[in-house]
């Protein structure tokens, strides 16, 4: 297909260019603040009409396809992430068919790297551009709205980080490492291009990272730029007022500046109602000043994700991440007793030096912190990242296709990577699920928790974890820690697994775990008059109740031993989720 075939692919006589911005999300949660950020600024242009259409790899392929066919779009632009790039080049191919003259058009991280390759093998993609897109895609509409394509190729040659195709061959502009002034760019929010429907909101405040970790993209970045103060608060103060629920900045380091982080988490207190603000830091680079401001953040506002990834000094710095791990840990401790943030820990585990042992003491060392969250994942060796050529050099395997995970190294075979993967399921169901705290403090007492994770996932083997129901979860804790601890204990374990259990819904009648099923005669589910008198009811609330007589007190910050007596208050209202007091 030639130049101008590829180029001209819509009637000069329609009123106006019709493109689709679009992109697959993992869930139905998450949104997009590309494909907004590139329709603010092309949104401008005459002669262009714009859509966004945002959807999930878990729709079918051929449902999607109807719909982005029914947008009877001129060009197609897909934004890909490794979670959607293989579902995204089948439904570019079969636009392709169905519409030759439809232009694709490939941005983002996953298409950034290699991209000769990808254009070779995938005949239906027209143009990828790599990295920052705002100022390269506008380049490029601005091209293919003109009438005259005489010279196009050459005009074409001009535009950085843009590749294409002339006359059969695969060539691009500069491919250079130039950034846009961000403060340049319109904001997608004030123009009303974010869709505000979802649960989930995505920021940014910055581009880049200060970091230069082998096995992240932004450490291909030279630099960190950051709006400006004005432009920052001018989006936050509206999606405040809009209460937004939840607004995840995207920022690598949120924190790289300390005085600049205190500027917005001390705008976002003044002006918050409602909002509840998810932030990546660096905890070694939190300063006191930082923490004496924290301190006054409310309950339920400030969720805090900190890369760990390992507790190995060693490894780190083969990795080329500059950490202090003592501050990190003394950082963590303060925010845990200072203050009312949220705190999530990360690791990744496959990192070069460290075998399933260190990996283990990483794991305990995490624990201990005593995080809100603990997240761990195998490593990802990304297209584009350093850490390739650190794994050709040390010999890993991994995966070839999307995303990428690690399959052995010289440190840790794939069995290993198997169990570490369990762990890591297991995490996400314990944490789903209220954190088991009574469960873990009385196994604990016996054992270090690393160690029960370990247990348990061995015992997991290649059992399917998915689409289980909480009290299916609870059995299955119960069913894996049960072997851990002396027979004796057993009693005491199954009453902890229920005191968390009624912590997260309330057990229905006939309808117990199993792990407590024979003890129907210590239940009783009173009615709502016979609630404590403490238990403040809002009107128009639902609320059921239950009764429960433990062998201990599992109740935080008790110490009484014996039988205990507790009562649990489910109360539900309309639009506020459900509260469960305790008594």
């Amino acid at each position: 297909m030639t130049v101008a075939a590829i180029l001209l692919p819509f009637d000069r006589q329609a009123m106006a260019m019709k493109l689709l911005l679009t992109t697959l999300h993992a869930k139905y949660a998450h949104s997009s603040l590309a494909l907004p950020s590139l329709a603010a600024h092309c949104q401008s242009l005459p002669e262009v009409s714009i859509s966004i259409r945002e959807w999930t790899v878990h729709d079918p392929r051929e449902y999607l396809l109807r719909l982005i066919m029914a947008e009877q779009a001129d060009l197609v632009a897909f934004s890909c992430y490794i979670w959607n790039i293989e579902q995204t080049l089948k439904i570019a191919s079969d636009i392709k068919k169905l519409a030759p003259k439809t232009v694709i058009v490939l941005g983002g991280p996953e298409v950034s790297f290699g991209i000769f390759d990808c254009m070779q093998l995938h005949h239906s993609i027209d143009y990828i551009i790599k990295g920052e897109g705002e100022v390269p895609f506008r380049a490029l509409l601005s091209e293919l709205i003109q009438p005259d394509s005489s010279g196009r190729s050459e005009r074409l040659a001009r535009i950085d980080n843009l590749f294409y195709r002339d006359e059969g061959d695969i060539t691009s502009g500069p491919v250079n490492g130039s950034y846009v002034e961000l403060d340049t760019l319109p904001s997608p929010f004030a123009a009303g291009l974010v869709d505000m429907a979802k649960p989930l909101t995505y920021y940014e405040t910055s581009r880049g990272c200060p970091f230069s970790c082998a096995f992240c993209l932004s450490s291909v970045e030279e630099s960190v730029r950051s709006f400006s103060m004005e432009r920052i608060e001018q989006d936050l103060l509206l999606l405040m007022q809009l209460e937004v629920p939840q607004i995840k900045l995207v920022d690598r380091t949120f924190n790289y500046d300390a005085r600049r982080a205190n500027q917005i988490w001390n705008f976002i207190l003044q002006h918050n109602r409602t909002s509840r603000f998810h932030f990546e830091i660096a905890a070694d680079l939190l300063t006191d000043d930082n923490m004496e401001l924290l301190c006054c953040v409310p309950d339920n506002c400030f969720h805090f994700e900190i890369g760990v990834q390992s507790t190995s000094a060693a490894t780190l710095e083969r990795v080329g991440r500059r950490a202090d791990l003592s501050r990190i840990f003394a950082a963590v401790a303060r925010l845990k007793k200072e203050t009312k943030i949220e705190i999530h820990l990360d690791l990744v585990a496959g990192l070069p030096g460290e075998d399933y042992s260190g990996f283990l003491d990483s794991l305990q060392m995490v624990a201990q912190a005593r995080p809100d969250m603990l997240q761990v994942e195998p490593l990802k060796v990304l297209k584009g990242a350093p850490m390739r050529t650190i794994a050709a050099r040390e010999q890993y395997l991994f995966s070839d296709a999307p995303p990428y995970t690690i399959l052995g190294n010289p440190w840790l075979d794939f069995t290993d990577i198997c169990r570490i993967e369990t762990i890591g399921r297991l995490l996400d169901l314990i944490a789903k699920n209220g954190h088991f705290k009574a469960t873990f403090r009385t196994v604990e007492y016996h054992l270090r928790f690393a160690h029960i994770l370990d247990q348990m996932a061995r015992q997991v083997g290649n059992d399917n974890l998915s689409s289980l129901s909480s009290r299916r979860v609870f059995e299955l804790v119960a069913r894996l820690a049960g072997p851990l601890l002396p027979a004796e204990q057993q009693p005491l374990l199954c009453d902890a697994l229920f005191y968390d259990y009624c912590h997260m819904e309330m057990p229905m009648m006939g309808k117990l775990p199993a792990f407590v099923a024979d003890r129907q005669q210590h239940c009783s589910w009173p009615g709502r008059t016979e609630l404590p008198n403490e238990v403040l009811v809002p009107d128009g609330s639902r609320v059921k109740s239950f009764r429960y007589t433990f062998a201990t007190d599992f109740r935080e910050g008790t110490a009484r031993s014996g039988p205990t007596t507790v009562t649990f208050a489910y109360i539900s209202l309309a639009g506020k989720g459900l509260r469960i007091v305790v008594r």
